[in-house]
């Protein structure tokens, strides 16, 4: 191999003063703003300085798959050798390395996973953490990590590879390392708005051919959009405009076979207009970019505190990640940025995007790190460690869900066979456990998008000077006794009507119904996605029993802290854990209780077909609101002798 190192990056011009740093120094935080070069540059300095011997590798972490492989891919290239040999990767689903790989590509998970049999990594002389600034779980738990490895394994070097400023934080983390900061691009970029009459709910694919039509004709650019979905309906736009049909038009997100994602990266006589998720955002640098087109959104996990659910949404990005796209262009030549967004949309959004773990459920976690076998979670070095209360909340829950126990003498936690079933599941492990229940009560199908709707912003619209117009089209999917059913029977219509209207005449059917389009789309897309994660999983995706009863039981392990019984004397219901709680005006159930005095002597009531009678009393919710006070939303009647067998050793008797 004849390393060699492209003297346009900029990263280059201080090779002299990374190597000094590294030779000098155990552990180094280099900080290079986007298009500086260092994610294929950093591992050939590594090598340089003599990491990658004696048998022993230099990983590099990557958090998405398609920038481990096309990385890697570059890398070799540069190398002059064949991907595979010296230069290799490995994420989930591929793997390409040998005895003589030198330099390890790799998802941030995968190293992660190692750690199970070789705690102390040492089949790696260097370990390089790029993108470190994106703060996944995974990269928390791995600085963590390196942070106790460092203190054993003194012949180890760590670079901790950062796109934003935010270096002091790393440094102090690793014993106050020195830190290499490296300038980005090499022209200015002229950022411009779009202004829409409705950003929440405006035409996406519109919008960008809009902005792409500004553009002169040969100017490659780049465009960021929040989903596949997203990505397919403005491909089929942009086709179809005449100006822009001459155009080659490329999709790229992390899904897609190696070979169509190579297409990104070849420059052509013609104009290329690339649509890309935010896999494009700081992993993977597009050649001969020089235009960029920010919509300004992403789907960004958070844990929803209220509801115990982690929730996968389209929301605004921040200002570091605006930048950082506006940084994708003005590395050839000066650049223009057009965001489809106001500028006092800009200027009100976060700075940073917080930390996974700060919008995480700490469930998940504690579930990871047993998993793992981390230690305790209050114990572990965490760069932004939890909060205690925030602890004791995720430790509650997975008793809840009987996914832990502690030892005889209630001190060691450990996972039960529950939840070494939940680990095995990339979701929240409350979600996680209804769709194992369901699969067990054969009524998945049903159940699916219930968890779904769970997992997403509500998309009915009830404006306050149309409230009766509103409640006129919802009572369409209205159902008795049982929130969770309405949504069932709101998915069943829009399944009907999907099928049978056009893209167009959805839009105009979810205005007239006072639903929010994008909403129902993005419910729509979660379905789909939960469905093949079950049938990866195994889980029974055929049986399909449509029994209401069922349905509600296969929610129950998973909201035991979320039921009540009515206290007709106090006109309210008594909770889990001492809680007293209303239902929600918004519930169909909210008129349905009624104080002793006019509480029936028989407080039965048929379900909803009438088959079997139902104690009045008692209720399970989706979620639990405090507002004006605590308020308990999607709610449904639930007979009390299915609570005992679903709540096992949780029961007090």
């Amino acid at each position: 191999m004849k390393i060699q190192y492209p003297q346009e990056l900029p990263i280059t011009h201080y090779r002299s003063e990374i190597l000094k740093a590294l030779s000098k120094n155990n552990i180094i935080v280099v900080c290079g703003e986007t298009g500086s070069g260092k994610t294929t540059q950093l591992p050939k300095m590594a090598l340089e300085c003599g990491c990658g011997a004696n048998g022993r590798k230099i990983a590099c972490t990557q958090p998405r798959r398609v920038a481990a492989t096309a990385v890697a891919e570059r890398v070799a290239k540069e190398l002059e050798t064949e991907t595979g040999k010296d230069v290799g990767y490995q994420h989930r689903f591929d793997k390409k390395i040998s005895d003589e790989t030198k330099i390890k590509f790799m998802t941030d998970g995968v190293l992660l996973s190692e750690t199970l049999h070789d705690p102390l990594l040492e089949q790696y002389d260097a370990i390089i953490i790029d993108e470190a600034h994106e703060r996944t779980l995974n990269i928390d738990f791995l600085l963590g990590i390196l942070k106790r490895i460092s203190t054993k394994r003194k012949n180890l070097k760590i670079i901790i590879s950062s796109a934003t400023l935010d270096t002091e934080k790393f440094s102090k983390f690793f014993f106050d390392a020195p830190a290499v900061v490296v300038p980005g691009r090499l022209f200015p970029v002229e950022v411009s708005y779009l202004l829409s009459d409705d950003e929440e709910n405006m035409d996406l694919p519109k919008e960008v051919q809009r902005a792409a039509r500004s553009l002169p004709d040969d100017v490659d650019t780049l465009v960021f959009l929040p989903g596949e979905r997203d990505i397919r309906e403005t491909l089929d736009c942009l086709k179809r405009d005449i100006h822009l049909s001459k155009s080659e038009i490329i999709p790229l997100y992390a899904s897609l076979p190696p070979g169509e994602i190579q297409r990104s990266f070849k420059t052509l006589s013609k104009r290329r207009i690339i649509l890309a998720t935010n896999v494009a955002e700081t992993s993977l640098t597009i050649p001969g970019v020089k235009a960029v087109i920010d919509s300004g959104l992403a789907r960004i996990s958070r844990y929803i505190h209220r509801t115990h659910v982690q929730r996968l949404q389209i929301e605004p990005i921040s200002r570091a990640s605006a930048r950082q796209r506006a940084g994708r262009c003005g590395r050839i030549a000066p650049g223009k940025c057009i965001r489809l967004y106001s500028e006092e949309s800009f200027n009100s959004r976060d700075e940073y995007t917080p930390p996974e773990i700060l919008r995480s459920s700490l469930a998940g976690v504690i579930l990871t790190m047993l998993e793992l076998r981390l230690g305790s979670i209050d114990a572990f070095p965490f760069i932004d460690p939890p909060k205690a209360t925030s602890i004791r909340e995720g430790l509650r829950e997975l008793i809840e869900l009987g996914a832990i126990a502690r030892d005889g003498r209630g001190e060691e936690t450990h996972l039960t066979k529950t939840g070494r079933a939940l680990a095995k599941i990339p979701l929240e492990p409350r979600l996680a456990r209804m769709l194992i229940e369901a699969s067990k009560l054969g009524t998945l199908p049903n159940v699916l998008p219930v968890v779904a709707a769970m997992s997403c912003d509500n998309p009915v619209k009830r404006p306050l000077d149309e409230k009766e117009k509103a409640d006129r089209e919802h009572a369409k999917w209205r159902v008795k006794d049982s929130d969770f059913l309405c949504t069932l029977e709101l998915w069943k219509w829009w399944e009907e009507k999907s099928s049978a209207l056009s893209a167009t005449q959805l839009r105009k059917t979810a205005l007239a119904s006072y639903l929010s389009y994008p909403k129902m789309r993005e419910w729509r897309e979660l379905v789909t996605r939960l469905k093949s994660l079950c049938m990866r999983l195994k889980l029974d995706t055929q049986s399909n029993n449509s029994s209401p009863d069922l349905l509600h039981r296969s929610l129950l392990p998973s909201l035991l802290g979320k039921i009540g019984k009515f206290d007709s004397e106090e006109n309210e219901f008594r909770g889990a854990y001492g809680i007293r709680f209303q239902i929600h005006p918004s519930s169909v159930l909210s008129k349905s209780f009624k104080p002793k005095k006019q509480f029936s002597k028989k407080p039965f009531t048929k379900n909803t077909q009438g088959k079997t009678k139902v104690p009045a009393e008692w209720v399970m919710a989706g979620e639990l609101v405090d507002t004006s006070r605590l308020f308990a939303r999607e709610v449904t009647r639930i007979d009390p002798s299915w609570i005992e067998p679903a709540a096992g050793e949780l029961v007090k008797r």
